[in-house]
């Protein structure tokens, strides 16, 4: 977990709206299953940071962040659903603490807050957010889809399901913050190569029989399954290696574009937590992805 004044404050506008909710137990059970279960808090610390690139205090961008990672909550949700997911941060599944009926309302309710609380923001903010969203669900729907995937189709999977947040956690704090439209493209794109490199080294733990924390009875095809059916194990695990390496290379020579500083230094050292050093807390050496100097 990142000890950063900006995941401090997520956590806390988090507990208070939790707190100020005024709906029924039931609802406010569920919330504080589904928000209080943990969770790295990656995607609204992006909404925070890429703000602070531009000089927007944090305050200003915080209902933001708490969209984000509601609507994140509720994608998790219907997640669990459909992949039957038993286990999750160590904890229950919504659905199977409370019945899918029940995990599916809160969804449905985690997702309408997040509409709330972005409302309060520019019609183009509304609109980034609206995006994501809809290219969110596009993304589950291909994640169901029988058929083998290529890796093209893997590719724009996970740019729909996973990467769509996370580019829009980024442009969005530079929209709140008042960037111009090139450096709201910049920080979109970073959120992109940093969401597609998480995605990759989230299912090369789980290919490797490392996800500590969570399970499901159905499972996905991913990239490394697709290198593994015509490549020797070792060398799935070196390609999948690489292209995380990509992406995270990638996201690190955008933020050269902007300037040097704490928050910049940051989202560089966010990049990494989620790739390099997940990789290695989980035993797999995820070191050769740092290595290349930018």
């Amino acid at each position: 977990m990142l000890e950063w004044d900006e995941i401090k404050l997520i956590n806390l506008a988090l507990e208070d709206m939790q707190r100020s909710l005024g709906t029924t137990y039931a609802v406010e059970e569920q919330v504080r299953h589904v928000t209080g279960s943990g969770g790295k808090r990656i995607r609204p610390a992006i909404v925070l940071l890429t703000g602070e690139l531009f000089g927007c205090a944090p305050t200003k961008a915080m209902k933001a962040a708490l969209a984000i990672e509601l609507i994140h909550s509720a994608s998790l949700i219907h997640d669990d659903i459909l992949d039957m997911g038993v286990e999750r941060r160590g904890t229950p599944s919504l659905h199977e603490k409370f019945g899918v009926a029940n995990a599916m309302l809160c969804g449905d309710y985690l997702i309408s807050k997040s509409i709330e609380l972005i409302s309060y923001y520019p019609q183009e903010v509304v609109a980034d957010f609206a995006s994501a969203g809809m290219r969110m669900s596009e993304g589950e729907m291909l994640d169901t889809c029988p058929d083998m995937p290529d890796e093209e189709m893997y590719m724009d999977c996970i740019r729909k399901k996973t990467a769509s947040l996370f580019r829009s956690s980024a442009s969005i704090g530079g929209r709140i913050a008042g960037a111009g439209r090139d450096d709201i493209e910049r920080c979109a794109m970073y959120g992109e190569h940093v969401g597609i490199a998480y995605q990759i080294t989230d299912d090369l733990v789980e290919f490797l029989g490392a996800e500590v924390d969570k399970h499901s009875i159905k499972t996905s095809v991913t990239l490394p399954q697709i290198y593994a059916v015509k490549m020797a194990h070792e060398d799935a695990v070196d390609e999948c290696l690489d292209r995380v390496m990509e992406h995270v290379r990638a996201a690190k020579t955008i933020l050269l574009e902007f300037e040097p500083g704490d928050p910049a230094d940051k989202l560089r050292a966010l990049a990494e937590h989620i790739t390099v050093d997940m990789l290695n807390a989980r035993g797999i050496n995820g070191n050769r992805v740092r290595e290349p100097a930018v």
